[in-house]
């Protein structure tokens, strides 16, 4: 693929994907009006499920701020109001845009739906859904630029469904759906396929695929990399057709592999690990188990109060050995991205790891959200929405990309966009703990005590993590509940001499009575801890300690900025 470069008096200047390529568009059809649809179709495709316009206007903003174009008297970008926008035809553009931008044509939205397990055997169903995973990698990686994937998370929400490819199509904002079903009966192994265009249900391409024993466990393999052959041929012009190729590997370890998949995409962290750690005991080369395995690692602390100190050595081996092992894994650069943001703080780092895992593999929806979330905490919350809703266009129907997304309008300001977002999410799984103290969290700023403290009960309930009482006690805290802040108060100190629990838990609630310096004695100790809740040191929650010197030390201590 062509570069684009955007320079000004020979000078590079630095312009992200979604406004450069806005601005591609606009000067290939110099002079010519642009309307908004278009704009929408041409950069992100149809039937999306979030707020374009406002990522046109903030790309739009970009741009002009790149180019110092003044919106009120503009010499390069023109606004007409209520119907789009046209580059100046009067101004003289040099550009080393390449004949045939990947602007030019829509990027085509692709969704492999879960394989149907035929055999009648529970057990198989790791295996059944290993063949959708290795199908939806192969694909992902094959022409990220002009063929998106729909992520597994959202992909796999229509298993056993009983809805319409066109159904399906319009939730998921896809061009094309991907069907298939796997049979095995003792030594055979029998997949189908098909190919079907969502907007008149036609069947583009089917095909059986027959394997025997032994060798059952390269099925995933061969099989995925001919159905993207396949879809390859079927979809993408002749000079788009590159493949991605199957490395050589361990049929068992690969088997582990799968199953700690499996058990990954179920939050079953412990069991996932355990299957992770078998793949790389078997064979120390497989670079997936190496990236699952830190990812699995890394969500303990944050999902049931592990000890960060107790994984950080097994999460940074692993992602070490990834990135050792192959440089070029989108996926191993995001782990890496997750590691620096959750357990070194390592801001720039992070955000430059989730840069180029984008850059590997454009598909990858995990590398987006951890670019959001680096990029919200510190505060860039344009640019970090902007980044949670290309994470949503790859795996809209993800619960924790839904819930993060509130968290990120939240952090941005944006209160009642906000709950909105959590609205959506908690339609789909009321009981999504993350989604619940996410929301409380906006709750809480708005004066709704009563809903604040029901969504955090409702998150303990269902997760058993301290956090969500730790925000109840805040919230009566600040409400004037005393009583009930030091009962929660004392129920985390108890937890504490039971297990671990994070100390930036306790020092909330410390906040919330108004005990700065008891706070800050135990966000102190949250720092020596390496408590995975510090990248949130600068919440709103928060603010009454700026003008504290020990709080400021300590944000310049974990990598904020003392402002």
């Amino acid at each position: 693929m062509g570069r684009c470069e955007l320079t000004r008096a020979g000078k590079a200047v630095h312009l992200e994907r979604i406004p450069l390529d806005l601005l591609i568009l606009l000067v290939r059809e110099n002079g010519r009006l642009i309307s908004r649809e278009e704009i929408i179709e041409r950069l992100w495709g149809k039937n999306l499920h979030f707020d374009t316009d406002n990522s046109i206007n903030t790309a739009v903003r970009k741009i002009r701020h790149a180019l110092k174009d003044d919106s009120a008297k503009p010499q390069f970008v023109e606004t007409v109001p209520g119907k789009g926008y046209r580059f100046q035809s009067r101004t003289i553009v040099s550009s080393r845009v390449p004949p045939h931008s990947e602007t030019d044509t829509p990027r085509i939205m692709l969704a492999v739906l879960p394989f149907d397990n035929l055999s009648g055997d529970p057990a198989q169903e790791y295996f059944t859904d290993g063949m959708s995973e290795e199908t939806i990698m192969h694909l992902g990686q094959m022409k990220p630029q002009r063929l998106g994937v729909i992520a597994r998370t959202s992909s796999m929400i229509y298993k056993r469904t009983t809805k319409s490819v066109a159904q399906i199509g319009r939730e998921l904002g896809v061009d094309y759906v991907l069907e298939g079903s796997m049979r095995r009966d003792a030594d055979h192994v029998r997949v189908t396929a098909q190919l079907i265009r969502v907007h008149d249900q036609i069947h583009l391409w089917a095909a059986n695929y027959d394997r025997q024993m032994p060798g059952i466990l390269e099925i995933h393999g061969s099989i995925a990399s001919a159905i993207a052959a396949q879809v390859r041929h079927n979809l993408l012009p002749e000079q788009d057709r590159q493949a991605s190729a199957t490395p050589p590997r361990d049929a068992i370890a690969h088997d582990h592999y799968l199953r700690g998949r499996y058990h990954y995409s179920k939050t079953e962290m412990l069991k996932a690990i355990t299957c992770f750690t078998n793949a790389t005991a078997r064979n120390e080369d497989h670079v997936m188990a190496h990236s699952g395995l830190a990812d699995a690692l890394v969500a303990l602390p944050i999902a049931v109060d592990a000890n960060p100190k107790d994984v950080s050595g097994r999460v940074k081996a692993a992602v070490a050995q990834a990135l050792k092992l192959d440089p070029q894994s989108a996926e191993a650069h995001a782990s890496d991205a997750a590691m620096k943001f959750w357990l070194d703080w390592d801001f720039p780092g992070s955000e430059a790891a989730a840069r180029r895992a984008i850059d590997l593999n454009e598909n990858y929806s995990l590398a987006h959200l951890y670019l959001a979330h680096v990029l919200s905490n510190v505060g860039r919350h344009d640019e970090a929405l902007d980044a949670i809703r290309q994470s949503l266009i790859l795996d809209p129907l993800s619960l924790i990309t839904g819930a993060l997304h509130g968290q990120f309008l939240y952090q941005a300001g944006k209160d009642q966009e906000a709950i909105e977002q959590f609205k959506r999410v908690l339609g789909m799984e009321p009981h999504f703990w993350v989604g619940q103290i996410c929301l409380a969290k906006v709750l809480e700023k708005q004066g709704l005590y009563s809903e604040a403290l029901i969504a955090c009960h409702d998150a303990w309930e269902h997760s058993g993590n301290t956090e969500a009482l730790s925000i109840a006690g805040y919230v009566h805290a600040v409400s004037g509940n005393k009583a009930e802040a030091e009962s929660s108060l004392e129920n985390l100190l108890k937890i504490k001499k039971e297990r671990y629990i994070p100390a930036f838990n306790v020092a909330l609630i410390f906040v919330g009575l108004g005990s700065d310096e008891e706070a800050l004695n135990w966000l102190e100790l949250a720092y020596d801890e390496g408590d995975v809740h510090m990248p949130f040191l600068v919440d709103q929650k928060l603010k009454r300690l700026s003008s504290n010197p020990r709080y400021q030390k300590l944000r310049v201590k974990v990598g904020f900025p003392n402002s």
